[in-house]
Parts: structure tokens; sequence; C-alpha cells
């Protein structure tokens, strides 16, 4: 009666307990599973995901550093600008105080070499001078020995006197 007996799609005892024995078979499976597989996939994903974080924030660091010293460098490069202009205008300044230095020093030596020459000229025109008093002693010595030689008068004497100074010109023979 038991075989007779129908069952709604065959739903009997043995095959209920066999699907329940079934489903914690899977359960215990699907639990050691995620013990073995599942959890070691997660971690691998979630260190992936730790690492390339990482990655991108060490980046975007770099990337920070990179900017910071670019635009240290820039400002270095400034400053060279400025220090190098500052150098030149510095050369420029000793330059411009260094030909006036010559200048002047031209100017001085030139002044002397004017002095020296206004020297020698006066020196030179003292000797002519001399020269001339000495050729006027000359002539005048000559002059005499005539004036002896002929006995002139004192009076004659006189008069040739007058005349050879007339000659030879008054500030001739005072200087």
């Amino acid at each position: 009666m038991l075989a007779a007996q129908e069952f709604l799609f065959d739903l009997n005892p043995q095959l209920l307990f066999d699907a329940a024995l079934l489903a914690i078979a899977v359960f215990f499976l699907y639990m050691l599973m995620s013990y073995l597989l599942f959890n070691p996939a997660r971690k691998l994903l979630k260190d992936r995901q730790d690492h390339i974080s990482s990655e991108l924030d060490e980046a975007s660091a770099d990337k920070e550093k990179a900017a910071a010293l670019k635009a240290e460098y820039e400002a270095k490069l400034k400053e060279i600008d400025k220090e190098a202009e500052t150098i030149l205008a510095d050369a420029r300044q000793k330059a411009l105080k260094n030909q006036n230095r010559i200048v002047n020093e031209a100017k001085e030596e030139a002044a002397r070499i004017v002095k020296h020459a206004q020297e020698e000229a006066l020196l030179e025109k003292k000797h002519a001078m001399n020269d001339m008093k000495q050729e006027m002693i000359t002539v005048a010595s000559l002059m005499a020995q005539k004036v002896v030689a002929s006995s002139i008068t004192a009076e004659i004497q006189s008069t040739l006197v007058d005349e050879t100074l007339k000659e030879m010109g008054e500030s001739t023979w005072q200087n």
C-alpha cells in the first residue's frame, strides 16, 4: 500500500532527507571553499588594490615634489639672472671708473708734459737771452778796441754805445 500511495511530485521522506543533507553539504562546502579559496582571492585583490593605491599616492607625491623642484629651479634661474645682471652692472661701473681714472691720469700726464715743455721753452729763452748778452759784450769789447785804437773822444764813444744799445734793444740786455 505504501507503494501504491502516490506522492505529489514523488516527494518521499528519503528524497527530502537527501535534499536536506545535500543542502547542508553544499553549505559546508561553500564555507570551506570560502575559507580556502574566496578569502585568499579577496585578500589578493585587496592587497593589489592597496598596492595600486599606494603607487598612485607615491606618484602624486613624486609629482608634487617634481613641481616643487621645478618651481625651486625656476626661482634659482631667476635669481641667477638677477645675480648675473648685478655682476654685469658692477663690471660696467668698474669699467667706467677705470676709464675715468685712465682719462684723468692721461690729462695729468699731458698737463705735466705741457708744463715741462713750457719750462724748457723758458730755459731756452733764457739761454737765448744770455747768448745775446754775450754777443753784446763781445760787440761792446770790439767797439772798445776800435775806440781805443782810433783814439776817439768820449763823446763819440758814448754815441757809439747808445747806438749799439738801440740796435740791440733795451729789454734784451736788461733781462
